[in-house]
């Protein structure tokens, strides 16, 4: 079986780190990229060898595959005529600017038979894998997502650029729908809100509290689950993780094994493979669909509640 041909649309920040795996991967061929920007378009590809596409319809002759890593606003404008033309897509996260967009994107995948992955990289993070394994019935759920100011995505607040990780996973684990929803997000240095906190009740009982922040002068990425059984506290930047369980009339805590790995390697391998078997990918366009309308409620909320 010949080998898929790959590429990029967006060469940016996170588009280069694509670029960067898709040229070392021995599993597709890196034959083309395409970018607005003709000079950063030139540069990556002369760094890869690889063909730097004067239009987004050049570059579809070029692929079979290929990751969009374009700024929120344009993904459905990049990937709708992609899948029109047959392509398998891997979308960065937020899959669309709205979920009809996002719906739409899912039912023309859907219809096509074309595999349609979005860019939830922590979904491939080993410390979720480990906490997977050791999921019985989450009661309670805390997660932190801090960062420094990243002077992109900007277009987006920090509910759909950070928070919308957390939620996806959340969704995943949780496996209910959301009750009520408790929200509040302040914009600090953009015009939209740069830390927020959303409560979630679900309707199996189970409650999530999360945080996320793009003005923290440190990094955090921790999650925390609750359950009947045990508490396990993992942390995605670093993959390391606790279990704590009750055994007799005390508290016994363990350290969770973890292999760690690049999340956004096994993100681009496991994309391959979807695309080259016909396999449904760990977050459809359908599941990304879900997380984006989460995410576009609770920055709803966050509209009601204005502060003086």
């Amino acid at each position: 079986m010949k080998n898929l041909r790959v590429g990029v649309v967006g060469v940016g920040h996170i588009g280069k780190n694509h670029a960067r795996l898709y040229a070392e991967t021995k599993a597709a061929d890196f034959t083309a990229i395409y970018d607005t920007d003709a000079s950063n378009a030139a540069q990556v590809a002369e760094q890869y060898k690889v063909r730097a596409a004067e239009s987004l319809g050049e570059f579809a002759d070029l692929v079979d595959a290929a990751s969009i890593a374009t700024p929120t606003s344009s993904h459905f404008a990049v990937a709708q005529p992609l899948l029109e033309k047959g392509k398998h897509l891997l979308v960065e996260k937020p899959i669309a600017e709205d979920t009809a967009q996002a719906s739409q994107l899912a039912e023309l995948a859907a219809r096509r038979q074309l595999v349609l992955q979005v860019g939830h990289v922590e979904r491939f993070n080993p410390v979720l894998s480990a906490l997977e394994e050791r999921l019985t019935h989450p009661r309670f759920i805390e997660a932190h997502r801090l960062s420094p100011f990243p002077n992109r995505s900007t277009d987006i607040g920090v509910v759909l650029d950070l928070m919308i990780h957390d939620l996806e996973i959340i969704l995943h684990l949780v496996r209910s729908p959301v009750q009520t929803i408790d929200a509040v997000g302040v914009p600090v240095l953009s015009r939209r809100e740069d830390i927020a906190n959303a409560r979630l009740r679900f309707e199996n009982g189970c409650v999530a509290n999360i945080t996320s922040s793009r003005i923290s002068p440190e990094r955090m990425r921790k999650i925390r689950v609750f359950q009947e059984d045990a508490y396990l506290s993992l942390d995605y930047q670093n993959q390391t993780g606790e279990i704590y369980r009750k055994v007799g009339g005390g508290i016994d805590r363990a350290e969770v094994e973890i292999e760690k790995e690049e999340p956004l390697k096994r993100q681009l391998l496991s994309f391959i493979e979807c695309a080259r078997m016909g396999l449904q990918p760990k977050v459809s366009g359908f599941e990304a669909t879900a997380a984006l309308e989460l995410a576009v409620q609770i920055t709803k909320k966050i509209g009601e509640t204005p502060f003086a």
